[in-house]
């Protein structure tokens, strides 16, 4: 059985158990909902402290995907549990560098001169949120910051930490469930189109100094902040005054349900 249903097994009971007692009335006029996310984030700290403490360090694998003559990328990162960054830095003849605790399952094609990769967790660790160790399932990637690319990343109970500042990003896509990301959006890459799906997470934005931004955000439970000195309110969106005309701007669209989404 894998360690994430037990995971997600024990999620579903703490919540059932909550909300059947509130059922009885014992917790009064209190608002159980409120509690719902600030109780999971706790039980979540603890399983990953359990899992950092109680899991041996994984290997190190050092890979590098070489540009292959290829204009422009699409790479996709799989990433299911442990703490994962990302950034520019790969040399010029290589769109990816980095080092993988715990090994890394690794696609690399061409299609009508784009070159296509995907990153994936080996298949025992994927949801395996106890299989995190000091080193154990970190990823660090470095991407080329003269290549155009799009990139997608998917992660589960992870800590994410994206400076995408320097890098050549069109279409960006963060699906995330239990978990950190702190992200730092592209300031020189024209329209980078941003979408943001996440379950239970603290996801935080930032938008460099310089570059316009629109922004929808939809949220069931979370709470979602945006800095509206820069990006004020119009309507259902944020949007910068200068977005139409901005030579660099971030199109951001938000989908979360529980947690927290911060956009600076």
């Amino acid at each position: 059985m894998r360690r994430g249903s037990i995971f997600w097994g024990i999620v579903f009971v703490l919540v059932g158990l909550v909300l059947l007692l509130d059922q009885t009335g014992l917790f009064g006029n209190l608002q159980i909902w409120s509690l719902i996310g600030p109780l999971f984030l706790i039980f979540l700290g603890v399983w990953i402290v359990l899992g950092m403490l109680f899991r041996p360090k994984q290997e190190v694998v050092n890979e590098v995907v070489p540009l292959e003559g290829a204009s422009s990328a699409q790479v996709r990162l799989n990433h299911g549990a442990g703490r994962m960054e990302v950034s520019s830095g790969a040399g010029a003849g290589s769109l990816l560098e980095g080092e993988f605790g715990g090994g890394v399952n690794k696609k690399v094609w061409q299609e009508a001169g784009q070159l296509r990769v995907s990153l994936s967790m080996p298949d025992q660790f994927f949801f395996g949120t106890w299989s995190w160790g000091s080193r154990g399932l970190e990823w660090k990637l470095r991407l080329n910051p003269e290549v155009k690319q799009e990139l997608e990343i998917n992660t589960g109970a992870s800590e994410l930490i994206a400076n995408l500042e320097d890098l050549n990003i069109s279409r960006l896509v963060l699906k995330t469930g239990a978990s950190s990301t702190d992200m730092v959006l592209p300031k020189n890459a024209g329209l980078t189109s941003v979408r943001i799906e996440s379950g239970a997470a603290s996801v935080s934005l930032r938008v460099p100094a310089g570059v316009a931004a629109k922004v929808r955000a939809h949220g069931g439970l979370a709470s979602i902040s945006v800095d509206r000195s820069r990006f004020p309110r119009q309507g259902a969106e944020y949007c910068s005054p200068d977005f139409e005309t901005a030579l660099n701007k971030v199109e951001i669209s938000i989908d979360t349900g529980v947690g927290s989404v911060d956009v600076r």
